[in-house]
């Protein structure tokens, strides 16, 4: 039973070859498709990640004069880097913020001329964690109130990230990114039960045969059926393969100033869950075209 099913299995491959281009255009389509659904769960991803982080904290932007010095701004960075639930402190000098302006303004962001004069202050972009049992408004203003009034202390801004925030994404992501989702998954199983049709026309007086001589219909409908199924899983894994390449290309360009996000890949069970989704959907539309 085993070797039977192996050699329907062959059968089924050996099936690309009576229509290639059809089956390689069929396997570029799925591809595009699980591309494209990648790029909205690598988006969901990032901003569920980047909610989460900020989630329950408070950022504060702390700017110095400019006559401050560079012990003075040390010193004031591990006074803060102690203070009670920081989170994390980022300390720029003024070459650095130079830098970032620069390299967020791109080719016209050449600044080599101020390297003697730089205008920039010294700052730092901290965020620290609400704690539980504290009034969230409340405690924010008195953070602020003891950074202004450090020695050196030109001017402090903060943005506190309401859990509203992300709490509204989880609606939209519900209301628009999932049926958005499910009309590709709909794309990829037309796609390849069209093709497993085309497949079935062609052989349409060999299965009549098969019937004829009283071949039971998994045994017909088993090559067709791998078809389809291999066409997912190739097309599903070259698109995330493709998506793969994306994110390394895209990985650094938000991680910049004032944004400091690095996108990062799929977890790779979701990887293998969208693969998994892509090559069921086309062995369900295989299936319906051979019935």
């Amino acid at each position: 039973m085993i070797g039977q099913l192996l050699r329907l299995t062959g059968r089924g491959l050996a099936d690309f070859r009576i229509h290639p281009w059809a089956h390689l255009l069929t396997l570029v389509a799925v591809a595009m498709v699980s591309l494209l659904a990648g790029f909205i769960l690598l988006a969901l991803h990032n901003i569920d990640l980047h909610l989460l982080k900020s989630r329950g904290e408070v950022q504060f932007q702390v700017y110095w004069s400019a006559d401050a010095t560079p012990e003075l701004i040390q010193t004031q960075w591990e006074t803060i880097g102690a203070m009670d639930h920081l989170v994390e402190i980022k300390g720029f000098t003024p070459q650095d913020a130079l830098l970032e302006l620069a390299d967020t303004l791109g080719k016209t962001g050449d600044f080599s001329w101020l390297k003697d004069q730089n205008p920039l202050p010294y700052s730092a972009l901290t965020s620290f964690a609400v704690p539980p049992e504290a009034q969230q408004e409340g405690w924010a203003a008195d953070i602020l109130t003891g950074l202004k009034a450090m020695d050196g202390v030109e001017k402090v801004t903060y943005t506190p990230l309401q859990a509203d925030l992300a709490r509204g994404w989880r609606v939209i992501s519900r209301a628009i990114i999932w049926p958005i989702i499910g009309f590709l998954g709909l794309v990829v199983g037309l796609v390849v039960g069209n093709t497993i049709r085309l497949s079935l026309l062609t052989r349409m007086d060999e299965i009549e045969i098969l019937s004829l001589v009283g071949a039971k219909p998994w045994y017909v409908r088993w090559p067709l059926l791998t078809g389809g199924m291999v066409q997912g899983l190739l097309g599903s894994a070259a698109g995330i393969g493709l998506l793969k390449l994306a994110q390394n290309a895209l990985a650094e360009t938000l991680n910049i100033a004032p944004l400091f996000i690095e996108i990062r890949f799929l977890p790779w069970e979701h990887c293998a869950l969208m693969c998994g989704a892509v090559t069921l959907v086309a062995a369900l539309s295989s299936w319906v075209a051979v019935r």
